[in-house]
């Protein structure tokens, strides 16, 4: 598959560029990519809910009505789970979510988004560029051009650019990312996928390294 690589102008370099079918026209294994954000999501969570059970209660420890003759069930404590302000049975503990998942289903599931990407023709490839200084209104232009103001966008960059990030961060519908650390939930997540061209030859490299291994 061949794709146009376009200037900050949004206008054709007369350049075309071959995606490598290998990462970007698989047949998606969709449970794979299930499995890579489930852990995603789950890595994310902080896991530090927490809920009194009857023990930590704080109150007085007196009975609280006779044990017999009342015509009721026996109670001996305001901390009981079954009395507004008792403890909780079985609530939840600090815990963590994470789970391991193989490096080689995290590599088809990166793999088969990207192909997702590729057929919906969400990818855009940029030549490589770089701002003088952060200015908002420089990515703003730039999606303009790019055809895509009104999309949910993940710029990936092949390295950490401190005045693209910083150009962007006020802006909700926009994420950089490098292509290092290019995640599956990342890929779906965004409506436009926008490679500089460095990050399309770094991508190729980190899964064809991670497929050797």
């Amino acid at each position: 598959m061949e794709i146009n690589v376009l200037d900050i102008q949004g206008k054709e370099t007369g350049r075309k560029v071959s995606l490598n079918d290998q990462i970007f026209g698989i047949e998606p294994n969709d449970h794979a990519i299930y499995l890579d954000v489930k852990q995603y999501m789950a890595n994310k969570r902080q896991g530090t809910h927490h809920a009194k059970e009857r023990g930590e209660i704080v109150g007085s420890t007196r009975k609280i009505k006779k044990q017999k003759g009342t015509g009721t069930a026996r109670a001996g404590s305001i901390k009981s789970p079954i009395l507004r302000g008792g403890g909780t049975i079985f609530g939840p503990r600090p815990r963590s979510y994470s789970f391991k998942l193989n490096k080689k289903v995290k590599i088809l599931a990166r793999k088969s988004a990207l192909s997702y990407k590729a057929k919906e023709q969400g990818i855009l490839l940029l030549e490589d560029f770089s701002l003088e200084a952060p200015k908002t209104k420089d990515i703003i232009a730039i999606k303009e051009n790019l055809k895509i103001a009104d999309k949910k966008s993940l710029f990936v960059l092949p390295e950490e650019n401190k005045n693209i990030y910083l150009s962007s961060r006020n802006l909700q519908d926009v994420s950089v990312v490098i292509a290092s650390e290019l995640t599956t939930y990342q890929i779906l997540n965004a409506k436009s996928l926008v490679l500089l061209e460095g990050s399309l030859k770094k991508i190729e490299e980190v899964l064809k390294l991670k497929d050797a291994e």
